[in-house]
């Protein structure tokens, strides 16, 4: 049986008896109910809960961006923490929580980082009953250091540092190459790093990881692509899991996929194109035995 699309204070408690907590939007797969965050709000179970399972995936960073004239690394994938099916950053499942009946459990979704002028912000931390999923690193033009997260931002063609993931939740950008303002890195993702831009080929973002925990198999967190500048040819794309696409001389960059966690695409140096694509928003998702 499938419950769809379900709000408490929509329809009373007493229609759904196998539901045994508050929260978010209430859907049924085999013996599991799934409780889905979107946004924030608060968890409250109405009995004692045990082998309780979570996913929780952190906002994604922004791709670099603005006034500057060169090219852009893509925004790193918010962390991906989770008890089934898969953990980001090549980690080991989460332990399943044991939650105490009538407790107010905060849950916080984190909104992706927004396209800036500079170095894209990093997305926001998504957290459940203490577990916290860092948000992306924003991504960066050349010479600047792209920002650390729960992966890393990629970075444009020189001088400049990717940054780096958090162990357990994703991992690290990657770089540009080429003279003449040639292509920028792409971001990290949740299942892999960012991709080296070429030497006319932006840098791909890191793919996400695929978690099922929904009652179907679901890619989060993936990367943001590299962007290429007046050599380039193909720009780098998102990773699965979200990841926006990289920018161009005649194509923009685009965000993150909401509720994915997926980084932004970097922005490319034509004045009319160096935005970055913003972040892609995180989710939770909680379920525990009928």
């Amino acid at each position: 049986m499938t419950i769809s699309s379900l709000k408490y204070g929509t329809q009373s408690d007493n229609l759904l008896t196998v539901v045994q907590a508050h929260g978010g939007t209430v859907t049924i797969s085999g013996s599991y109910v799934i409780h889905t965050f979107t946004s924030s709000g608060t968890f409250i179970p109405k009995r004692n809960l045990d082998l309780v399972d979570y996913l929780i995936v952190g906002g994604g960073g922004a791709g670099g961006g603005g006034t500057s004239a060169d090219v852009k690394g893509g925004g790193g994938a918010g962390g991906v923490r989770s008890t089934v099916s898969s953990t980001g950053g090549g980690g080991s499942l989460e332990a399943q929580l044991s939650l105490l009946a009538n407790t107010e459990y905060r849950v916080v979704v984190g909104a992706g980082g927004l396209a800036s002028s500079n170095i894209g912000a990093n997305g926001s931390d998504s957290s459940f009953a203490g577990i916290i999923s860092f948000g992306g690193g924003g991504g960066s033009p050349s010479v600047l250091n792209a920002n650390s997260g729960g992966s890393g931002g990629g970075c444009g063609y020189s001088g400049g540092a990717p940054g780096t993931g958090t162990v357990g939740q994703g991992n690290q950008g990657a770089g540009g190459s080429g003279a003449n303002y040639g292509t920028a890195g792409g971001g990290g993702g949740a299942g892999a790093a960012g991709t080296a831009g070429g030497s006319t080929t932006g840098g791909n973002g890191g793919a996400g990881v695929s978690n099922s925990i929904s009652g179907s198999s679901v890619n989060y967190g993936g990367g943001g692509g590299g962007s290429v500048g007046y050599i380039g040819t193909t720009v780098g794309t998102g990773g699965t899991g979200g990841g926006g696409n990289g920018g161009s001389n005649s194509s923009v960059a685009t965000s993150g996929t909401a509720n994915t966690g997926g980084g932004g695409g970097g922005g490319s140096q034509n004045s009319g194109y160096r935005a970055g694509g913003s972040g892609g928003s995180g989710i939770v998702i909680i379920r525990y035995l009928m």
